[in-house]
């Protein structure tokens, strides 16, 4: 006896319904290909507001804190092979809820001292909601591993309406930043298992990572202390005859407000 979908389908249409595995594949095609896009978005948007920090650091404080910003987004096939391994439901709700590293952002800076800074600049503006806070720095983890790390959720407005959507965000110094490089490398060639003695090295070498940071943040304060002082104090492109000039106005009342000068004339 036919079965009554296919004969409903042949009589309606004319064409055979496809097999349901084709259906599945094709709305998982979909649904993998939307996450992943939301996920770029979002990471653009942490990339855009990070390169406003760089900015604003450098034009109000003559100093930049952010030596480097790297991003990466899972591929399709990396999201595929996790969702399957952690036994999470297929669905787009379920990915968003169990996979929170989609999508990441690594800041590397020059000292200890800045890494908190620009997390905290970051994680303090209102769009930003902070879902997770780890500090490795305060408290690294046994191997020697040295890194802040946020867990945040940012919308991104879509046609649709706007997509609360995860990143990652990991803050270290140079020095931590070449440690964990290294040491992800190390774990990759030996699958996992590393020989006791490279991980020794290896601690070692984490807490000589340490000593640099350290002695390199004591060095800076000590040289950069005045400077920065003066560079808090200074308004760029702006001389003291021509701030001056602006007070005396704004002391006798002779400038915009007080009808003299070039009040509602053209800007120069």
């Amino acid at each position: 006896m036919a079965d009554p979908t296919q004969t409903s389908a042949h009589s309606a249409g004319g064409e055979p319904p496809e097999p349901a595995d084709v259906v599945f594949m094709r709305r998982m095609r979909k649904d993998f290909q939307r996450i992943r896009m939301e996920h770029e978005f979002a990471v653009d948007e942490m990339l855009t507001k990070v390169s406003i920090l760089r900015k604003e650091f450098l034009h109000l404080h003559r100093y930049n804190p952010i030596e480097h910003v790297g991003s990466r987004v899972k591929s399709t096939a990396s999201i595929l092979r996790k969702v399957a391994r952690l036994g999470i439901d297929p669905t787009p709700e379920a990915i968003r809820a169990g996979l929170h590293d989609i999508a990441g952002v690594r800041i590397t800076c020059s000292f200890i001292a800045d890494t908190y800074r620009v997390l905290e600049a970051l994680t303090s503006q209102t769009d930003v909601g902070v879902l997770q806070i780890k500090d490795y720095i305060a408290h690294p983890k046994p191997n020697g591993y040295k890194s802040l790390h946020a867990l945040v959720e940012i919308p991104v407005f879509l046609s649709t309406g706007p997509v609360p959507v995860t990143v990652e965000i990991q803050v270290r110094t140079i020095a931590m930043d070449f440690w964990a490089t290294l040491e992800h490398k190390i774990y990759y060639k030996y699958d996992g298992s590393v020989p006791a003695d490279i991980v020794t090295s290896l601690t070692e070498a984490a807490q000589l990572a340490d000593q640099l940071d350290q002695q390199m943040e004591e060095l800076h304060t000590e040289v950069r202390g005045a400077e920065w002082e003066r560079a808090e104090n200074t308004t760029p492109d702006l001389d003291e005859q021509m701030l001056m000039r602006v007070w005396e106005s704004v002391r006798t009342g002779t400038g915009a407000e007080g009808g003299g000068g070039n009040a509602g004339g053209p800007a120069d």
